[in-house]
């Protein structure tokens, strides 16, 4: 498995993320994970819309929970064929928990907890934490990334103007 040392940091602390650093132009590496009530759902799933595929370390912290509500509100703007999807390595059961708490029904969240395959596959698993690091990457109709953002720090928030240009520009 690919490691990559130092690619992000956690309170200035170097960690290694495990897989490839995915580009622009890239297609769309797929999935496994699993929906809130325990549903098996790949990237074939969502073929033929435009996503926002946004990994977050834990929905149970507070930059994390910022993020998704800020995603969640401004996905009420969007068109129907366009989705944003929230994954973490949270249990669905605490997903579930966590949106029903803070009123999400624009954002689907979901859990890589089983297999770590988004993780893996879009290189933003961290090998010390096994918790996914905070990017997100935009993914036109066609299957391919237009936007690929890998936040560094993980205590920051991610440019939402650069990704909801991008899904917009994805959705055409």
């Amino acid at each position: 498995m690919l490691e990559r040392p130092d690619a992000v940091t956690m309170r200035g602390n170097p960690l290694t993320l495990l897989g490839p650093e995915l580009k622009v132009g890239d297609h769309a590496p797929d999935f496994s994970l699993v929906t809130n009530d325990m549903e098996p759902v790949t990237l074939a799933d969502y073929r033929g819309m435009a996503l926002a595929l946004v990994s977050v370390p834990s929905l149970d912290t507070p930059v994390c929970a910022i993020e998704t509500r800020r995603f969640n509100a401004e996905g009420a703007k969007l068109s129907a064929d366009v989705r944003i999807l929230t994954i973490s390595m949270d249990l669905p059961f605490a997903q579930k928990r966590w949106c029903g708490a803070m009123g999400i029904d624009k954002v689907v969240t979901l859990s890589d907890h089983r297999e770590a395959s988004f993780g893996l596959n879009y290189g933003v698993l961290i090998k010390e934490l096994r918790l996914l690091a905070r990017a997100v990457f935009v993914v036109d109709r066609a299957g391919i990334l237009t936007h690929v953002e890998l936040v560094r720090e993980i205590a920051d928030e991610p440019h939402y103007a650069g990704v909801l240009s991008a899904l917009t520009r994805a959705a055409g």
